[in-house]
């Protein structure tokens, strides 16, 4: 089974410094069809104006991943870490007790734009802790390049849960093909661009559930770049 959801379904906010989408339930946006997808609890397309952020706020029991698409994003916490987050990195804070942060666009003239992924946690009251990777946009063309995973495997981030993150640019006639195994679900996101999967069309913004899959074919006739969750 495959549903989709367009972009113009999900939730919206603008705050005028802060212009967000949200996939799932979050904030003020409330939809009890779209809580969540297994342990995906967040996806909210950002645009945050120059010289503008979001405070120092806490967290507890979640594993946090941001992942930047354009311009930057300067990150403080109360672990002591300080770094700014650009495109090709992919940052992973495991809030667990507690922790504190801040996200601030440090520009004088550019709207950065992300995407925060929030991701329950296999267990609660993890310590909490930080990491930040880097990878060349050459990993990603027309590749299921593995940014996030609970061991930590080909050099991608590691989450507290049985989940992993797949990020992949595909241009002009590529198609990568992801093997899905019994009773894992995937969830694809459409971050730039367009692309097919599995035969359905999907823009920028558009996601795809899959449940009961054998694999998930993505191709596109252009430019795209999308992250896929395999899911437990």
């Amino acid at each position: 089974m495959i549903a989709l959801r367009r972009s113009h379904e999900r939730g919206h906010a603008n705050h005028g410094w802060l212009d967000s989408y949200h996939s799932f339930s979050f904030a003020d946006y409330y939809d009890p069809a779209h809580m969540h997808f297994g342990s995906l609890r967040v996806i909210n397309e950002d645009y945050v104006n120059p010289g503008r952020g979001f405070a120092t706020h806490g967290h507890r029991d979640m594993e946090i991943i941001t992942y930047v698409l354009s311009g930057a994003l300067e990150h403080k916490d109360s672990l002591g870490n300080g770094s700014i987050i650009r495109p090709g990195d992919v940052q992973r804070m495991s809030a667990g007790t507690g922790v504190l942060h801040s996200e601030f666009n440090p520009s004088a003239t550019e709207q950065v734009h992300l995407l925060q992924i929030w991701i329950l946690p296999d267990r609660k009251d993890l310590p909490p802790s930080y990491e930040q990777r880097h990878f060349d946009r050459r990993e990603l063309r027309g590749n299921l390049k593995r940014i996030a995973s609970p061991d930590g495997a080909a050099d991608s981030v590691r989450i507290h849960q049985d989940a992993r993150l797949y990020a992949a640019v595909l241009e002009d006639g590529e198609e990568v093909v992801h093997a899905i195994s019994r009773d894992r679900e995937i969830y694809v996101h459409v971050a730039n661009g367009r692309v097919s999967v599995n035969g359905h069309a999907l823009a920028a913004g558009d996601a795809a559930m899959l449940k009961g899959e054998t694999e998930a074919r993505l191709n596109k006739a252009g430019g795209a770049e999308l992250l896929l969750f395999d899911l437990d």
